[in-house]
């Protein structure tokens, strides 16, 4: 299955071992990041939350190689402690994290900001899209006795007001704070910590924001290369920052977006 995408194969990751987290559909970016490092050669652990998701996540998981896959709640302290001792009893050390997860209710997402958010649902979001990923971090730094790399899925919508973002925006501007203070804390280890900032893509995710579908016409055309963001992309700059060509890059946000954080105006706009 990781031959659907144009991904150039090697041996960059070869003796790597990593844990990709986030996994939920073969169109997920967390997929597409496991198929790129699985060709440049590295070995891949899999989380995964409940039966459902086992079900969707084995079969991508096999078609790598990989045989371990973790259910892992992020939101619940005893399953994180039994996922990663899980993860260390079967591979010992971590060379990489792939952090791809986030949550928010779907009512919340649309709509106005101000009179959607409730409490429980900001909490909520900012538990599992935010929290989680420093969590995952001080896991992962134990498992890293010799340095590593850890990544995170970010989105525009943490710098700039994307319609009906709304809470998950506010949570994703918590994540890549955390980014940097992570990258801080870890960097004394010779952890780097990265967050990629993907535009928008056909995944689950997106689908659940109102008005998701215009979000991918109006950034293909308001991009800087007039094109959709690829997999292959986002997949290509997930290898540098999880491989050694990303050495001496930590505390950044890499936007993979075809140019559409940069741009103001669209060209034509007329006021």
């Amino acid at each position: 299955m990781a031959e659907d995408y144009d991904l150039p194969k090697g041996d960059l990751m070869k003796g790597k071992k990593g844990l990709i987290m986030g996994v939920a559909n073969h169109n997920s970016i967390a997929w597409g990041i496991a198929a790129q490092m699985a060709a440049q050669g590295a070995e891949l652990a899999f989380s995964y939350l409940g039966e459902g998701l086992e079900r969707r996540v084995r079969p991508l998981a096999e078609s790598v190689g990989s045989k371990l896959l973790i259910q892992a709640d992020v939101a619940d302290d005893a399953s994180m402690d039994a996922a990663f001792a899980e993860v260390e009893k079967e591979f010992g050390t971590l060379d990489f994290l792939v952090h791809s997860i986030a949550f928010a209710d779907k009512e919340q997402l649309k709509g106005s900001f101000v009179e959607n958010t409730t409490r429980e649902g900001f909490l909520s979001a900012m538990n599992i899209s935010a929290y989680s990923f420093v969590d995952c971090s001080r896991r992962a730094a134990k498992l890293m006795p010799n340095g590593g790399s850890i990544i995170c899925m970010t989105y525009l919508g943490a710098e700039r007001v994307i319609p009906n973002y709304n809470v998950m925006g506010v949570a994703k501007a918590a994540l890549e704070a955390s980014t940097r203070y992570v990258a801080r804390d870890l960097g004394p280890q010779g952890i780097r910590v990265n967050a990629i900032s993907a535009g928008a893509m056909r995944t689950l995710s997106l689908a659940g924001i109102s008005g998701g579908r215009g979000m991918l016409s109006q950034g293909r055309a308001f991009s800087a290369l007039k094109e959709d963001t690829s997999m292959e992309g986002v997949a290509g700059a997930a290898l540098w920052l999880l491989s050694d060509l990303g050495r001496s890059t930590t505390g950044e946000v890499v936007h993979v977006d075809a140019g559409f954080h940069m741009v103001g105006l669209p060209d034509g706009f007329e006021a």
